[in-house]
């Protein structure tokens, strides 16, 4: 299921769907990390239903269904083309997945108003999905802001 960048510490699932042909909660999460691992919009816009409504505390708006999300990785994978994200520990409780992630990259592109700095960083977080029929419908998206900003020089240690 996954290629040698991303190797689940998590018992493996089958691909294939269930439930009528709809991925479970499970799925849709690990195929949520391969597409970002794997730099593909694309695939993971396809994981969201149509009325997704998804918050990230980086971002003032929230997104909306798929395009945002083809949007917002998109300018993620251009800012750090090297970005690869770690699944540290997935919770699965009925349609709720929570993800907690590390993902590391090399500043090479604009973000956030930020030039390049060359500088690699890492970054911790936690995601909270809600699936249904095999589509993500919601998120939550937390994540260490201030660390990314004092990997790429901009905020001094405290």
């Amino acid at each position: 299921m996954y290629d040698g960048r991303f190797i689940s510490p998590f018992p493996s699932t089958s691909a294939a769907p269930v439930n009528g042909g709809a991925r479970s909660p499970a799925q849709v999460a690990d195929a949520l990390v391969a597409a970002w691992n794997d730099h593909d919009p694309e695939g993971a816009a396809a994981l969201y239903a149509p009325g997704f409504v998804g918050h990230d505390v980086a971002q003032a708006e929230p997104q909306n269904g798929p395009r945002d999300i083809r949007r917002i990785t998109a300018f993620y994978f251009r800012a750090f083309p090297d970005l690869h994200v770690t699944l540290e520990d997935r919770i699965i409780a009925g349609d709720r997945v929570v993800l907690v992630w590390t993902w590391r990259g090399t500043h090479q592109g604009t973000f956030m108003r930020i030039p390049a700095t060359g500088r690699a960083v890492t970054v911790r977080g936690t995601t909270v999905l809600t699936i249904a029929a095999g589509l993500i419908r919601a998120s939550t998206r937390i994540w260490d802001l201030a660390g990314l900003l004092r990997g790429l020089g901009l905020l001094p240690d405290l």
